[in-house]
């Protein structure tokens, strides 16, 4: 399954394999689990995250991979986006650190 990442004028498909949405319940949980704590998000403490908020988390956490050159943890948090929202191909990332503004769509 493949996840689409925009950020400004540059698109990056992050292909995520089977496996990962099959066998990674155990770290999904876990994410969910910690963002059961609340999250700050930008300016904001939200003590208990939506699905939505979640994955605008997640994809934060994304865009910190990819900046890093960190192939791994991008693939797995895109895996967590995709079986958490299944709805969702595409994530807009908003570069300005504000990461309520990431569009899932």
């Amino acid at each position: 399954m493949q996840l689409r990442i925009q950020i400004n004028d540059t698109t990056r498909d992050i292909e995520v394999p089977q496996f990962m949405l099959d066998e990674g319940e155990d770290f999904f949980t876990q994410i969910d689990r910690d963002l059961d704590r609340g999250y700050q998000m930008s300016r904001v403490w939200v003590v208990n995250p939506d699905q939505e908020q979640r994955c605008q988390i997640v994809a934060d956490k994304i865009l910190t991979a990819l900046s890093n050159g960190n192939q791994k943890s991008g693939t797995l948090m895109a895996a967590y986006i995709l079986k958490r929202m299944p709805h969702v191909r595409e994530v807009h990332l908003n570069i300005e650190g504000d990461m309520t503004g990431h569009e899932l769509i």
